[in-house]
């Protein structure tokens, strides 16, 4: 009987098909599980069969009917193995051409199975070798015909790389070539060495057995392109999964990191959006479960939406609801609650920077007669105090301030002390503590009372405050496995500044880096990492952070940038975009529209809503069945994605947003980390986007966009 496999580029095309196509793809897969190989290869014109295609550059590559309409594409072994693999689900026309044109060959180092486009590459191919022959040097002319084909790079492939001028020119072939081989090339033009490739690219994919193998041991070598199936039950799995669920697919740079055996300490992972560092996690949480023992886990990350987000793809991934009982999913100031709550009654939890502690801290500066306004004391006591857990003037008169861009003499530190003792007592007598300061209570209760937890798995680690770190170092004693840290410094939309070493937390030797996005296409990638071209990026180990080597493995259209003179214009252009999205097959749902401004984002709504468009506030969390356009605030789309997103409203009153910016005045380096922090907001927004990214203001564009 045959095996069904699926190349798994093949879910996400599947998730738009129309409900009818999708049941005839079920019933035609079903079909297909219950035939018999000869049944498959025979000549009959009707019913199900394999259609050879005429003219094809690989004879293997056959298609078979869906309905009237649609056909799909199957890989067809012809070595004995009985192993099929679909491909595509196309209509008919397009289902013919897409197989005519690609072949499918096994990489002579990773062993696992790579589609190019042939005809295309050998059409564009000559085209630059006359551009090539009149230039004095090629992309690659620095690597020897040997050294690419030991990283896998083929004959058929070759060629055309030996005609490759510069970076947009290998762009071209992002579709065309194979993904690993593409890859390998990629890496290579960012300036990483050949045994920097081998070791982050090639390593990770070749299997234990390099054996050469049939087709079917091809597949099983290529985990992260391609889903084996074993019978009717799983079938029915596979292809009534949400999408949601392949979101949660490995590749295999992401798998060695997720289930490496043992790390001897704590391990961090970085790397820019649509990386998989959530991915990474959530698994690395699925791996910890399997090691001997039943020791505790906590998943934790910055907001109550993404341990939301969190929690529902752990379940997608683990099914034993007696392991998921061992993982407690939930942001650190929640659990920090709980610790105190074992202790007491907690007291009643306030914002740093909400208008009564604003005001707070006014009275206090006026009552001791201080120089500083509200703004520079709150930011001491956040960046400084709480930030060390400092709580006795001596230990403030010794502290150091760095990151701080005004100076203090021990006498003004000594009044500055009298302030923050002051506002700590008042809210004491109030019964009240800020969320740092419940931070900094659970992080004592943790060091007397010893950990809670084997393990602790920590995501968008890049907004946590030191005082949050401090739970989390106390919430898991020091061994191996015990941290495991993902995040991206530039997506860090906050003003948190920390350094892990400092906290007791060593990821040396323990680091590693995800550098290609599977999110977001290259042309929206390129188009939001220009907001952060040429900022300073500080990652969590006191070094430097950059985006070099960062990127997509996909394709698609330029963003769309759209101006309005007046807030009307805009919305009315907005609307007809996504009435267009819509229009063209895109779920509502699989839109979202991100705003600075809640009230701006409610008048959206109604722009929609006026044109027949379903819309709903994603902030009230609706469920995923609920139909509608997501309508939210840009900092609520960390960890989201969508099909589409407008971004709108980004003029130069939303971005910089002055109430979000210290003034140069009052402290000159967080002047300069808040704008950095305002820069990070809209990066994090348009790279939400997977496949299409609009963009709109009224007035003035932010001067994010002025500076390209």
């Amino acid at each position: 009987m045959p095996r069904l496999a699926f190349e798994t580029g093949f879910f996400e095309e599947y998730e738009r098909l129309e409900k009818p196509v999708k049941r005839n793809v079920r019933e035609a897969m079903a079909e297909f599980q219950r035939r018999s190989i000869t049944d498959l290869y025979g000549q009959a014109k009707t019913g199900l069969h394999l259609e050879k295609v005429v003219s094809a550059k690989d004879p293997r590559i056959r298609t078979i009917r869906i309905n009237d309409n649609y056909r799909g594409v199957v890989l067809a072994p012809d070595d004995g193995s009985e192993t099929f693999t679909l491909l595509k689900v196309l209509p008919h026309d397009k289902a013919y051409d897409w197989a005519r044109k690609r072949k499918i060959t096994v990489n002579s180092v990773t062993l696992g199975l790579e589609i190019r486009n042939v005809e295309a590459i050998e059409e564009l191919t000559p085209v630059f070798q006359q551009a090539a022959a009149k230039v004095p040097e090629l992309l690659f002319a620095g690597f020897s015909d040997t050294v690419l084909r030991d990283l896998g790079i083929d004959d058929g492939v070759l060629t055309a790389v030996r005609a490759i001028i510069d970076k947009p020119q290998l762009n071209a072939f992002a579709k065309l070539f194979p993904e690993d081989q593409f890859e390998v090339l990629q890496f290579l033009a960012e300036g990483f060495t050949p045994d920097e490739v081998w070791r982050e690219v090639v390593t990770v994919r070749r299997p234990a057995d390099l054996e050469p193998a049939d087709l079917a041991t091809a597949i099983a070598n290529t985990p992260s392109r391609i889903a084996v199936v074993s019978n009717e039950s799983e079938l029915e799995d596979i292809l009534t999964k949400p999408f949601s669920a392949w979101r949660i697919f490995l590749h295999p740079a992401q798998r060695r990191l997720a289930y490496r055996p043992s790390y001897s300490g704590a391990a961090q992972v970085s790397g820019g959006p649509g990386t998989g560092k959530t991915v990474v996690a959530i698994h690395r949480v699925k791996h910890l479960l399997s090691l001997p023992g039943d020791g505790r886990i906590l998943l934790t990350t910055f907001t109550n939406a993404l341990a939301a987000s969190l929690r529902e793809a752990l379940s997608l991934l683990v099914d034993d609801p007696d392991l998921l009982k061992r993982v407690d999913v939930t942001t650190v100031n929640a659990f920090a609650r709980q610790v105190v709550a074992d202790h007491g009654p907690v007291p009643t939890l306030v914002s740093d920077g909400d208008y009564n502690t604003r005001r707070r801290w006014q009275k206090i500066a006026r009552k001791f007669g201080l120089t500083w306004n509200e703004q520079f004391l709150a930011l001491e006591f956040r960046h400084v105090v709480l930030a060390q857990g400092i709580s006795s003037l001596e230990d403030y008169l010794r502290a150091p301030r760095d990151g701080r861009g005004t100076a203090l003499r021990s006498g003004q530190r000594t009044q500055m002390w009298r302030a923050i003792a002051e506002f700590e007592s008042e809210l004491q007598a109030a019964g009240k503590r800020t969320y740092l300061q419940l931070c900094g209570d659970a992080a004592e209760l943790l060091a007397t009372d010893g950990p809670r937890y084997r393990h602790v798995v920590v995501d968008e680690a890049q907004d946590l405050h030191p005082a949050q770190w401090r739970v989390l170092r106390n919430a898991v004693a020091e061994g191996p496995n015990d941290l495991f840290i993902t995040g991206d410094p530039h997506q860090r939309i906050y003003d948190t500044r920390v350094s892990l070493r400092s906290l007791g937390i060593n990821v040396s030797g323990r680091s590693s880096r995800l550098r290609i996005n599977y999110r977001s296409t290259q042309e929206i990638l390129t188009w939001a990492s220009a907001i952060l071209t040429g900022e300073r990026i500080e990652d969590l180990n006191d070094s430097l952070d950059t985006l070099a080597g960062y990127r997509s493995a996909l394709r698609g259209q330029l963003p769309d940038i759209s101006a309005g003179a007046t807030e009307t214009e805009e919305l009315e252009a907005l609307a007809l975009k996504v009435g267009a999205w819509v229009e063209a097959g895109v779920d509502p749902s699989e839109i979202a529209v991100a705003t600075r401004f809640h009230d701006f984002g409610g008048q959206a709504m109604e722009a929609l809503h006026e044109l027949g468009i379903p819309a709903v506030a994603l902030k009230s969390g609706p469920e995923a069945s609920v139909p509608g356009v997501r309508i939210t605030t840009m900092h609520a789309m960390k960890g989201l994605e969508f099909r589409c997103v407008a971004v709108i409203g980004v003029n130069d009153k939303a971005f910089p947003l002055e109430a979000a910016v210290t003034s140069k005045e009052t402290d000159r380096v967080q002047h300069e980390i808040d704008m950095l922090a305002e820069r990070c907001l809209l990066f994090v927004a348009c790279t939400r986007a997977r496949e299409d990214l609009y963009v709109s203001w009224n007035g003035l564009p932010s001067p994010f966009f002025r500076q390209r």
